[in-house]
Formats: structure tokens, sequence, C-alpha cells
């Protein structure tokens, strides 16, 4: 059975639930998954699931409990042209009850919700009451060239009406009638959505704040005023929309590496398919300028090919029979036949997508903050706006109700907080877009947020600031082995190991391995191997597996990494393997320092010895060695304590080994996540192509998302609350309200999309 959990944010806290779990003699194969938020365990009798929930909680009390049948599905929205009513759908969404979660992704059009699949129709129902103009599909319609010549039409006759008015002598009352027409059809469609709205005790929109504020100027009798600011703010949304459609262009543009068809090889004749209906094993062709549809491994041809769009890296990489490639990568000059090793859905070009395309579902603080505050903004504006025309006249003002009446409806149409909703979301995912472009991937605007706060970076060892490409460097054998045999042994002990040194011994070693003479394969974390070589014992590890074993070794105290050998009981010498840092390793280290983050720290299971002489080459002061995989996650912990508040850490691994690590950490970062799909699962944010230099690239893009997001907020904040000053005192007219909502909206939008066109970072 299993159970799926969420908020198990301590690994000891895992391993006691675990240990805990065991002392129930009922259950067997207890086993606490820490990284995929996951309880399995199997019953000898009838054990109920409260009860070992209630285990659980009693170890980590902010534990909760998932359905299930409930999933996460995609939803594409259409009809979502207010950033507010995007809010304010999502709000309504998450009220349901069979609702786990629901984000409205403005700026994608989309609905990501975590719920029962049967309900979809349920779900639609809420999007159609919510707005007649609001619609639900599993599918995404074709985009449109995104000029709505529907506003167009409408501004255009309202301002013929308007300026005839001015030519020909008619009337006062043709007039009213004319500017009457020229009203209703420039504002027919907010109109009729206010009244829509009023109906359902839906309230505080832009329709209605717009509505509310255009009919009262008509009842004033400031018919030009009321259809100036209809027709304003309709070429104001008109713009608008423009420049949102070409932000969300930008950046989906930026993820164009899907290749919409595959030459299928098929009895020496070559077909164009779907990628999604080609198979693992099948050999697919490439063509000089194709990209390269799924991973694969060459197996006909040389070419280059380009991984720009994965790695950021502008150099073109040589492949050859024998080579891995990547789907999303370009062909450059020759012919290749790959075999495909990947169903397009465990693809790398899948999976990027997904997690670009999705990061909006993680909203940021920031911006959480701000739909919270627009949900207070609004209201509260309007019940000012009804005080301003109420309450003067009625007390201290001898102008009567006409003048405050306009300027309350100043208060209405500032009153929209769509620059603030619209601009953020943006900025964030620009920020994301910026950070793909560099071979970075940041899985939401929450982790892109946090990085902007970091103090602290812990590092993995092998694979991180290494290379992991271990060689052996020195073979001792005793007296009565040879180097030879004993390199044999090693290689033997180490076959079913993928760990790099054990790589690196059999590449050492070079010749065929004879599976058949090995058995009981045993590895021991922390330790090393215990397996049967022709039915005799071979301990492989560091001098703990020795000492534990009673196996008399002496320690040696080399500066690489030290593999102890012995057999039958006997000991039989030792292998000394080195890895190499990596050529950025020091720079990048350098670059994270010059932007004020000075709290480096290495953990590593190596030896004291070979911890202190990387340190030193890449300038880290604070190192610890000799680490388990669960001291790491402890020592993690102790460093988070103790870090300063509101500060961020993050970790550094290789997404393989460091899980709980990366899982643990405010921050997860990947190193070389290309094609890792333990690094995607993992960590937070993934580096493609394997560079610490990029932590400090992505730090930037953080620091710079973060500084425009915090200049849309002040440059709306101050320029409403002028606006709405100068209003109350009479100064400010319509005119100045328009351009101080929609105008303010269209400039926050820009400036969001700097930091995605910033190519300075």
């Amino acid at each position: 059975m299993k159970l799926k959990i969420q908020g198990l944010d301590c690994a000891n806290c895992a391993m006691k639930i675990e240990d805990e779990l065991k002392k129930d003699s009922r259950l067997e194969e207890v086993n606490v998954d820490f990284v995929n938020q996951c309880i399995s365990y199997s019953t000898k009798k009838d054990v109920k699931v409260d009860e070992i929930k209630k285990v659980i909680t009693k170890i980590e009390p902010d534990v909760t409990f998932l359905d299930e049948k409930i999933e996460k599905y995609i939803y594409h929205i259409g009809g979502l042209d207010c950033a507010e009513c995007a809010s304010s759908f999502e709000k309504k969404i998450n009220e349901q009850e069979e609702v786990k979660k629901a984000v409205v992704d403005f700026t994608n059009q989309k609905l990501i919700i975590e719920y029962n699949e049967k309900d979809f129709n349920k779900i639609k129902e809420i999007a159609s009451q919510f707005d007649d103009g609001l619609t639900l599909s599993k599918t995404k319609e074709d985009e449109s060239d995104g000029i709505n010549w529907e506003i167009i039409i409408s501004v255009s006759i309202a301002l013929i009406l308007v300026a005839s008015t001015f030519i020909i002598d008619m009337s006062k009352t043709v007039e009213l009638i004319v500017l009457f027409v020229a009203y209703i059809v420039a504002g027919y469609d907010v109109l009729l959505k206010l009244v829509k709205n009023l109906l359902k005790g839906q309230l505080f929109d832009e329709n209605f704040l717009m509505g509310i504020a255009t009919v009262a100027a008509f009842g004033i009798g400031e018919y030009t005023e009321a259809i100036a600011v209809m027709v304003f703010y309709k070429v104001g949304e008109f713009f608008q929309d423009m420049a949102v459609n070409k932000s969300r262009k930008s950046i989906t543009g930026l993820m164009d590496i899907q290749a919409e068809y595959a030459n299928l090889v098929v009895d020496n004749d070559v077909k164009q398919v779907n990628p999604e209906d080609v198979k693992i094993g099948d050999k697919v062709l490439i063509k000089p300028g194709e990209k390269i549809p799924l991973d694969g491994v060459v197996v006909e041809g040389t070419t280059f090919i380009d991984t720009k769009a994965l790695t950021g890296e502008s150099a073109d990489v040589k492949v050859k029979i024998g080579s891995e490639v990547l789907s999303g990568s370009i062909n450059k000059e020759s012919v290749i036949t790959i075999e495909v090793t990947k169903e397009y859905s465990d693809s790398t070009v899948a999976k990027i997508l997904d997690l670009v395309e999705n990061s909006s579902a993680s909203k940021a603080p920031t911006e959480n903050f701000i739909t919270k505050f627009a949900r207070v903004y609004t209201p509260t504006v309007v019940f000012i706006a009804l005080a301003v025309a109420i309450v003067p006249p009625l007390t201290f003002s001898a102008e009567g109700f006409y003048p405050w009446i306009y300027r309350a409806l100043i208060f209405l149409v500032i009153s929209c907080p769509c620059a603030l909703v619209i601009s953020i979301p943006l900025g964030f995912f620009g920020g994301v877009g910026n950070a793909s472009k560099h071979g970075i991937l940041v899985k939401g605007a929450n982790y892109l947020e946090a990085l902007s706060k970091l103090d602290t970076v812990v590092f993995d060892k092998t694979g991180t600031l290494t290379k992991g490409n271990f060689t052996v460097v020195a073979l001792e054998p005793e007296s009565s082995y040879n180097k030879e045999e004993l390199l044999k042994v090693a290689a033997y002990a180490e076959s079913y190991s993928t760990h790099p040194i054990a790589i690196s011994i059999i590449e050492s070693y070079g010749k065929k391995v004879d599976f058949q003479a090995i058995s009981d394969y045993e590895e021991i974390s922390g330790q090393g191997i215990r397996v049967k070589i022709n039915n005799e014992e071979v301990l492989a590890g560091n001098y703990l597996l020795m000492e534990n074993n009673k196996i008399s070794a002496t320690k040696k105290e080399n500066v690489g990494t030290i593999v102890y050998l012995a057999k039958a009981g006997k000991y039989l010498g030792y292998i000394e393997v080195a890895d190499e840092i990596k050529e950025d390793t020091k720079q990048g280290l350098e670059n994270l320092k010059a932007l004020g983050v000075n709290n480096l720290v290495m953990l590593t299971g190596d030896n004291e010895q070979v911890a202190k002489k990387v340190a030193s080459e890449v300038g880290i002061t604070k190192y610890f060695s000799k680490l388990l995989p669960n001291q790491k996650v402890e020592k993690l912990e102790e460093l988070d304590r103790n870090k300063e508040a509101g500060s961020k850490i993050a970790f550094v691994g290789d997404g393989i080994n460091d899980a709980p690590v990366l899982t643990r950490a405010d921050i997860g970062i990947a190193m070389g996540g290309v094609g890792s799909d333990a690094a995607i699962e993992s960590a937070d944010i993934v580096i493609m192509n394997d560079e610490i230099s990029k932590i400090a690239t992505a730090l930037k893009i953080s620091r710079k998302t973060k500084r425009i997001v915090m200049q849309n907020i002040v440059i709306a904040m101050v320029v409403k609350l002028a606006a709405l000053s100068l209003g109350l005192f009479g100064v400010a007219t319509v005119w100045e309200a328009v351009i101080a909502d929609v105008g303010v909206a269209i400039i926050a939008i820009f400036n969001s999309m700097r930091v995605l066109n910033d190519k300075n970072i």
C-alpha cells in the first residue's frame, strides 16, 4: 500500500517515521520515500490507515495526506482578458471542495489544477458562470494574430459619431442620442458583462469599475468624458493585450525546441511521423538543419549539433557513432541516424517544455502578496469613492454633489489593479525565460525569487566541483599479490556499481568481466561493496569497511580516494583513484563572492586530505569530510538553522546521489542536468551544461527580476496614489485617471520584458 504525503521537509524526520512504523509488527517492508513524498508498506494483519497516519503526524504534525485520486491537469483558457478576473476566477476554483489546488496562469492562459478528472464538467460550469466569455478546453486553440478587430471597429465608429456632433449642426436631443449611441457602441461589451456579473453577485472587476464610472459620468451630464473614458479604456486594453501577447510570444519563442516530425526509418524507407508515435529502439534519420526529435544514440554518420537551446552554449558539439544526442538539439552539417532510447514523453525536450511552461504554477511570495492585496485594494477604493461622492456634500462642502461625484469617478477609474496583477507574474515569467536562454531551468517563480535572497551555497564535491572523471593513479598490492591481480579483483567487485570510482576502475582494467563468477552482490551505504567472486567473499571500499569486518589494513592518508580490497578475510592492498576539478569551478565561486555570497561550504564523503586539497584549490574555506548521505542532510540542517533570518540556503549537487539534500535545501540546484531524470525530479533549478559559473548567472537574473518587479509595484502605487490625491482635490480629471490606470499597466508590462531581453546578464 502507498500513502502520498506533502509537507515532509525534514529527512531526519522521514527516517524517524520509518523507524517508528517498523516497530509495528503488523507492518512489513516499510519505506518512507523522502524525495517523492510517499510512504509504502505491506501488512500481515488488517491495519487501519488512520493508525498509520496517527504515527506519522505524531512525529511530523505538519504532514498532510493526499487523496490517491487527485492528479494534476492543465486546461487552456479562452476569453480571459483581465488579470484581476483571473485572480477572482482562481479564488473561485480553489473554493471548490474537491479541488486540492488551482493556479490560473494569466500569462499563458492556462488553468493548472489538482483534482479528480471526472469533475472537469463542473469546473467548466464554474468558468461559464463566472464570465460568459470564459471557456476551458483540454487542447490549445490556434492563437490569433493578437489584433482585436472588434475593439478597432467599435472605437472607430464611436469616434466618428462623436466627431459628427462637432461637425454637423444638430439639436440637443439629436446630439444626446448620437452621443448615447457612441457610448453604447464603444462600451456595449463592458456594460453587458457588468449587468451579467451583477446578477451573479460578482463585483469589483474592471467591467464593474469602468461601467459604473462612465454611467455616473453620463448621469451628471459629462457625455463626452463618459465616451472618452470608455474609448480610451478600450484603446488602452487593446495596447495592453498586444503587449501581453508580444511578451508571451517572446518567452514561448525561446522554447521553440520541439521537432514537428520525426523521419522514421522503416525497411530502408523513411516515413514522416509524429515524434510521439516513435518507440524505443526505432531508428530516426535527421537531416542537416532539422531538430532532433527524440533522445537517442548515433548509429550512423558524423556531424556537429547545436545544443544552444538546451545548454545556452554557442559552440557546436561533434557527435559520431556511439554518441548520445538529446532532443531539442539541431543537426548542423551531415545526415545522421539515431536509435531512440526514450519515448517522447520521457525525452529531454518534453521535460524542459513541461518545466518552463508550468513554471508559473508555483507563484512567488511577492506575486501571492499582490494577488491578496488586489482583492482588498479594489473594494477599498470603491468604498472610498462612494464616501467621496456622498460625505463632503452632506457635511462640510457647499459645492453640491456634482464636483464630488466627478472626483469619485476618478477613484473608480484608478482602482483597477491590473498594472500590478499583470506585470508581476509577467516579470517572473520573463526571468524564467531569460534563465532558460542561458541553459538554466527554474521550476517556478517562487524559486527564482528565493534565489535573490541567497546567502549560503553548499556544494557536493564529486561531479559538482570536480568532473567526476576518476582515474586510477596508484596500485599498491600486498607482497603476496601483484598489481594485475589486484586490479582484476577490484574490477570484478565493482562491476555492478555505477559510481564514478567503480567505472574508473573497470575502465582501467580494460578486459571483459566474467559475470558468471560474480554472486551475492551487496552495496553497504557509506562503506563500499561486499560480493562473492568464485564463491570467495571480496570486500572493496573505504577503511571503515575493513575495520568493521576486522580486516587488518594499514590506513592511508593519500590525497586521492582510497579503495581497500580484501578477499576471504585477507587484506589484498589498495587502489588510489583521483578526480579532476572542473575548469570553471574556481571562477564560478569567485563570481558568487563578487555578488556578495561569501558563505561557500563543501560537503563530501571523501577523507580529510582529499577534502582539504579540493577546498584549497577552489577557494572554499569551510568544508566537512567523511560524511554519509544522511549526515549531509544533518549538516545542511545545521547550516540552515544558523543562517541569517530571511536569507536562503542552496545546495548544489549532481542530482543523482544527492536527492535528499537537494530536496531539503531552500533551493536545490542540480548540475549536469542534461538528460538526467534524477536531476530534473529532485532539484528546483537545473544547470543544463554542468558549469558552476551558471549559478552566478542565475543569481543575477533573479536579482534583476526582483528589482524590476519592485519597480513595477512602486511605479504603479506612486502614480495611482498621486492621481487619487490630485483627483480628490479636484486637480486631476478623468482623463488623467485613465492614463494612471491603463497607461501605467502598459509601462509596467514593457518594463517587465526588460528582464527577458537583457543581454548583459
